[in-house]
């Protein structure tokens, strides 16, 4: 199974706590600076001096930091297999990843288009050919290495770290999911909502999670949320967002939690997970996402 792959590393199991410290404390200085300040404020001012891709790639590039360092980490430091931390399988399945990504992006982008067709008017047409090429270029370049920090570190060290200390599959699944949820707090768009959307963060967590632990790997995790990030990025963008480049439409309704927050956890994740576990044939439930196999002492590597 995917979580007894963190007992290819050769450290001892205390190195675990390193990285999610020094990461969990740059989180809580970040949401600390949105309590201080008005978040929104700063970014329109940090926009308003470098420019709206300029900002979006000084803070993608922080991401491909963080990425780099954790896989060096794992690599020299844990001296574990970096396909281990990707995957159950002897190879990393990159069919699996355009999948989850492919299926994700056609429906981000049929949902954007319905609810244009619905709500024109909560819409304005943003499209400008060069400012919108480079912001392709740099979502293409850029965004897998953001979405892959956050999937390589929760959804893979963080939830095999985890799981090597309690010895079952339900508390890495909580503890990452939670944690991946209240990572967003310091997001503007938490700050005008309010923290209800948080639900929705915490819940796609958990959708993440129970795929990555039923599928035995992040590739499928991994291709949902690049799809997610790249298509909200190039076909939506508002004045409120953390993603305010020059997208296709911008929206300057009044924004609500109602559909926003219900439909994809309720609905679009369920599905998601019927149609993975039909495809790749999930099975035993109970052994990926609760009590692990205790019986199997082999490793998958």
């Amino acid at each position: 199974m995917y979580l007894n792959n963190a007992k290819l590393s050769l450290s001892p199991k205390w190195l675990y706590i390193i990285v999610p410290t020094l990461f969990f404390a740059f989180a809580g200085l970040n949401f600390l600076v949105s309590l201080l300040f008005d978040t929104s404020s700063l970014i329109k001012a940090e926009i308003a001096s470098k420019g709206e891709l300029m900002y979006l790639t000084e803070n993608l590039l922080i991401f491909a930091v963080f990425l780099a360092v954790l896989l060096l980490w794992v690599k020299y430091v844990h001296r574990q297999p970096l396909t281990a931390l990707i995957t159950a399988r002897p190879k990393i399945d990159w069919r699996r990843f355009w999948f989850a990504f492919a299926l994700w992006g056609v429906v981000t982008v049929g949902v954007t288009l319905i609810d244009y067709a619905i709500h024109p008017e909560a819409y304005v047409w943003n499209f400008q050919w060069m400012p919108f090429l480079k912001l392709l270029v740099i979502v293409v370049l850029m965004m897998p290495l953001q979405t892959g920090f956050e999937e390589v570190f929760f959804r893979a060290y963080l939830m095999q770290g985890v799981g090597l200390t309690v010895r079952n599959a339900w508390l890495p699944l909580v503890f990452t999911s939670v944690t991946f949820g209240l990572m967003h707090l310091a997001n503007p768009e938490v700050e005008k909502l309010g923290y209800m959307l948080l639900i929705y963060y915490i819940g796609t967590g958990f959708f993440l999670g129970i795929t990555t632990l039923m599928d035995d790997g992040i590739e499928l995790a991994l291709g949902f949320h690049t799809a997610n990030n790249l298509f909200t990025a190039l076909l939506v963008t508002s004045d409120w967002t953390v993603f305010q480049v020059p997208s296709l439409l911008c929206d300057v309704s009044e924004p609500t939690l109602g559909l926003t927050l219900w439909v994809p956890l309720l609905i679009c994740f369920p599905l998601m997970l019927y149609i993975y576990a039909k495809k790749y044939h999930w099975k035993d439930i109970k052994k990926h996402l609760i009590t692990l196999d205790k019986n199997k002492k082999e490793l998958l590597h």
